[in-house]
C-alpha cells in the first residue's frame, strides 16, 4: 500500500512539473524595445516622459510587462550604426529610433526588425518610407516638421529686429537635414535682403568657439538649427547668447524654458508622445508597412520677456499678440 501511494505520489508530482514548465511555455515572453538616440538622457527627459506616457495609452509601462535597452550617442553621430547593430544583436522587438540620425542608422542596419522614428525632416525624402500614406517597409513614425520651419523662425527674427542686417545660423554639419535647411534658409534671407554667416558646431567647444565668432563678426542676431546636439546643449547656447547679447530664436520651447529668448516649431513632447504609441502598436502586431507617418500639427510661439529685458529689447505687440506663452 505505501509502494502504490509512492508511485501515485511521484507520478502526480511529474505531472506538475510537467504542467508548470507548459505553462511558463505558454506565458509570451517580455517584449524588448531598442531605443536609439543621438542625444544625451538628462537633456532628454521631457521628451522621454512624453515617450513613455504615449508608450502607456498604449498599454505598455517599463519594467512591467515591456523592458527597454537604452542606446544613447551623446551627440556623436558616428557611434549610432555599431549601437544599432548591438540592439540587434540583443533580439529586440522593435527599434524606436529618437531623431533623424537615429533613425538612418537603424534603417541601415536593418530590413526585418520593425522600426518607429520621430524625425525633423520629411521622411520619404530621406528615404525612410516609400510614402507618408503607406509607408511601404518596416519603418514608420512621426514628423514634427522642425527642418522645414526655418524659413519661418527667419521671418520672426526678422520681424522682431527689422534692422538687423547679418544673421549667423548655428548649424550641426554632422545632422542629415542641414544641408536642405541651409538651402532653405538662404532663399528666405535672400528676399528679406538679409545677410546670412552659416556657423558649424558638432561638440560643446565647437559651440564655444561659435560664440566667439558671432561677437567677432558683431552678428545682429542667431537662428539655432534643429539638432539633438543643440537641444542637448540647449543651458550652454541660451546662456551663451545672453551673456553675449545677442538675439537668438530656437526651434522648440525647451531653449526659451532653459532661458532662451524666443522660439518657434512644433510642441516636441507631443511628438514624442506620438511615437510612444506608435510603438505600442507595432508590439501589439501592427506593420510599419501600414502604419502611415504622423505628422505634428502643434505649433506654439514662446518668448521669455525677462531675457527680452536682459538683452534691452522690446518685444513687438505684434509678436506679442501672437504668443501661444509669455514666459513673464
Amino acid at each position: 500500500m505505501l509502494n502504490v501511494k509512492r508511485r501515485e505520489f511521484i507520478t502526480l508530482l511529474g505531472g506538475a512539473a510537467t504542467w508548470t514548465f507548459a505553462a511558463r511555455a505558454q506565458q509570451p515572453a517580455t517584449p524588448v524595445v531598442g531605443f536609439l538616440s543621438s542625444g544625451s538622457p538628462g537633456p532628454y527627459q521631457p521628451f522621454l516622459s512624453a515617450y513613455h506616457a504615449g508608450l502607456k495609452e498604449s498599454g505598455y509601462i517599463e519594467g512591467h510587462n515591456v523592458a527597454i535597452e537604452y542606446r544613447w550617442a551623446e551627440g556623436e553621430h558616428a557611434r549610432l550604426p555599431k549601437m544599432a547593430d548591438d540592439l540587434i544583436r540583443v533580439r529586440v522587438s522593435v527599434i524606436a529610433a529618437a531623431g533623424t540620425p537615429a533613425a538612418l542608422a537603424a534603417q541601415a542596419a536593418t530590413t526585418s526588425i520593425p522600426i518607429a522614428f520621430v524625425v525633423i525632416d520629411d521622411p520619404a525624402k530621406l528615404g525612410l518610407v516609400n510614402s507618408l500614406s503607406r509607408p511601404g517597409g518596416n519603418a514608420t513614425g512621426v514628423n514634427h516638421f522642425s527642418a522645414e520651419l526655418a524659413s519661418k523662425q527667419l521671418g520672426l527674427l526678422h520681424e522682431l529686429i527689422p534692422a538687423a542686417v547679418r544673421v549667423d545660423l548655428l548649424v550641426n554639419p554632422t545632422s542629415p537635414p542641414t544641408e536642405p535647411m541651409t538651402r532653405d534658409v538662404m532663399a528666405a534671407a535672400a528676399a528679406m535682403g538679409l545677410q546670412i554667416e552659416v556657423l558649424e558646431a558638432k561638440n560643446s567647444p565647437e559651440i564655444e568657439a561659435a560664440f566667439v565668432t558671432l561677437v567677432r563678426y558683431r552678428a545682429d542676431a542667431l537662428l539655432v538649427g534643429p539638432t539633438a546636439l543643440f537641444l542637448s546643449r540647449r543651458v550652454q547656447i541660451a546662456t551663451l547668447a545672453t551673456r553675449h547679447a545677442i538675439p537668438a530664436l530656437y526651434n522648440v520651447r525647451e531653449y526659451t524654458e532653459a532661458g532662451g529668448l524666443m522660439s518657434y516649431g512644433t510642441v516636441e513632447t507631443e511628438a514624442y508622445r506620438q511615437f510612444g504609441v506608435y510603438i505600442g502598436k507595432i508590439l501589439r502586431g501592427a506593420k510599419p508597412a501600414d502604419l502611415p507617418v504622423m505628422q505634428s500639427t502643434k505649433f506654439e510661439l514662446v518668448i521669455n520677456l525677462p531675457t527680452a529685458r536682459a538683452l534691452g529689447l522690446e518685444i513687438p505687440a505684434t509678436l506679442l499678440a501672437r504668443a501661444d506663452e509669455v514666459i513673464e
